[in-house]
């Protein structure tokens, strides 16, 4: 499964990149709005993380809500560097205008999706990447894990033509809150996952190797005489 990183922040980016681990960036309009970016800065600083991440999709949502709006949109958003990655909700406006720009080449990452039926719309329609959000669905005391579950099924039962030869459409698991959310999404077959840098960060601890690492410490200190 790969990495993407949830975030606008450059140095958060930066650093996940230095990783190794990452494979795409994916950004909305309020992640932007977290790093105190203006409207005026916004293409400026979509440019930026896609040089930071040289050769890895990065989203950047467009707000348009009619098919010629996204549509025109799009098309500016993804002139900006080779990299973009339009992110469209999935609305009956956007079906049209996901067709239209993967005709273009135009990949977009259809997000907000809910529903297995969402997910095989918008993978009919031409959508690159698919993001279902986990997330919020335990927000509402639902399992999020199983309706991701039945949209990996739904999908990755089925050849769609756009992106075939880019082994697409792609399952991004997005709205990832835990390690567990990313543990699953994996063993369900999802394709990314794409995690906020304090979530990623978990990732890479557990209470366990810290432990070992403490007496490891320890007993090298008795070693060389350094233990208190």
């Amino acid at each position: 499964m790969k990495f993407f990183i949830d975030t606008a922040d450059l140095d958060d980016i930066r650093e996940a990149a230095s990783w190794g681990i990452l494979s795409g960036v994916t950004t909305n309009p309020s992640l932007y709005a977290k790093t105190g970016g203006k409207l005026a800065d916004f293409e400026d600083h979509m440019v930026e993380i896609c040089h930071i991440c040289e050769g890895l999709p990065v989203s950047a949502e467009s707000t348009a809500e009619t098919t010629e709006g996204m549509i025109a949109e799009a098309e500016h958003l993804a002139s900006l560097a080779p990299n973009i990655v339009v992110k469209l909700p999935v609305t009956e406006q956007s079906l049209p205008a996901i067709h239209h720009l993967a005709q273009e080449g135009i990949r977009v990452n259809m997000t907000l999706v809910f529903s297995a039926t969402q997910a095989l719309l918008g993978a009919r329609a031409g959508a690159r990447y698919i993001s279902p959000f986990v997330g919020r669905f335990d927000d509402i005391g639902d399992e999020g894990l199983d309706h991701l579950a039945e949209m990996v099924t739904a999908v990755h039962n089925f050849r769609y033509g756009y992106w075939d030869e880019e082994g697409g459409p792609e399952i991004i698991t997005a709205s990832v809150r835990t390690p567990h959310h990313v543990t699953q999404a994996a063993l369900l077959g999802a394709d990314i996952a794409t995690v906020p840098f304090g979530a990623l960060k978990k990732c890479v601890h557990h209470p366990l190797t810290d432990r070992g690492l403490e007496l490891f410490a320890a007993d090298w200190a008795k070693v060389t005489g350094e233990a208190k």
